[in-house]
């Protein structure tokens, strides 16, 4: 398999580019300093070149509250940036792979999110990722838009190193108790990723690994397997005022993932200690 990577220096990207190499397939990793996708001219001479039989798109704009501020730049990469790689793959014959978000639903559901239940973001960074999957379904047959949530890995700037570098700075933290989801491993994931593309069942998708939480709950996992003692206490959204409004419930309903590849990603627990095993045995913990 050929397979170009968008992001591929971001958390997932790496995550899905050692994957891809692992398995011995022809890859091109490209960075945002290699590719800029918001740019339709360098987007179709990039695949011409390369010609990949997939593009994995894990390039975005990922930063939830700057987005309400720097909303133009949130819908060129999150938006724009997915249209553009739609009509490149099109027009190459090539699939396309492009990662989207829990944040595209409202929260208010009483359960699970499932692949066809409307849409509804309460803040920028959703609106821009739903611009983008709207744009890839409209303009090409050939897809896989997969939603996940609560990214984590052992690098990159994500929950887990944060929830690290408070636990070892201070004695008390306080984390909101109110905000329900699915933590979702990188590496985990990436696996997934191409595993679904090796189906050849192009459709929507929902990927996380198993289990639901909340971030109260998912700092103290961390505290107690990082055999760090600060104390997490919980909070309220309300009582930790931030630029852009959080789903209260994002958590994602899987199927038919199992149907499709077979397997269900691990529990998040299980994930998070082979994280932090990683982090150590890389010196970052």
């Amino acid at each position: 398999m050929h397979v170009l990577v968008t992001g591929a220096h971001g958390m997932l990207g790496r995550a899905v580019a050692a994957e891809a190499e692992a398995r011995g397939w022809v890859l091109v990793p490209l960075g945002r300093t290699d590719l800029d996708i918001t740019d339709l001219t360098a987007v179709r001479s990039t695949l011409r070149e390369h010609r990949p039989e997939v593009v994995v798109n894990c390039a975005a704009y990922t930063d939830v509250d700057g987005a309400e501020e720097h909303r133009e730049r949130a819908f060129l990469v999150n938006g724009l940036g997915p249209r553009n790689l739609a009509l490149a793959c099109r027009e190459m014959n090539a699939e396309l792979l492009h990662v989207s978000t829990d944040y595209i639903f409202d929260g208010r559901k009483d359960g699970p999110y499932g692949v066809y239940d409307d849409p509804c973001p309460v803040n920028v960074y959703g609106a821009s990722k739903l611009w983008g999957e709207r744009a890839v379904t409209s303009l090409t047959a050939r897809f896989y838009i997969v939603r996940v949530s609560w990214l984590f890995a052992p690098w990159g700037k994500n929950f887990v190193a944060t929830m690290l570098r408070l636990g070892r700075e201070r004695e008390r933290l306080r984390v909101v108790d109110d905000q329900y989801g699915c933590p979702t491993y990188a590496p985990d994931l990436a696996r997934l990723l191409l595993d679904l593309i090796a189906t050849r069942c192009y459709g929507v998708y929902h990927a996380t690994n198993q289990g639901v939480t909340i971030w109260y709950g998912f700092a103290r996992a961390i505290m107690k397997q990082a055999g760090l003692p600060a104390r997490v206490e919980p909070c309220t959204s309300a009582d930790f005022p931030r630029p852009a409004r959080r789903p209260a419930n994002s958590v994602l309903d899987p199927f038919p993932l199992r149907e499709t590849v077979g397997y269900l990603l691990p529990y998040w627990e299980d994930a998070l200690e082979r994280c932090l095993k990683e982090m150590r045995k890389e010196g970052l913990l």
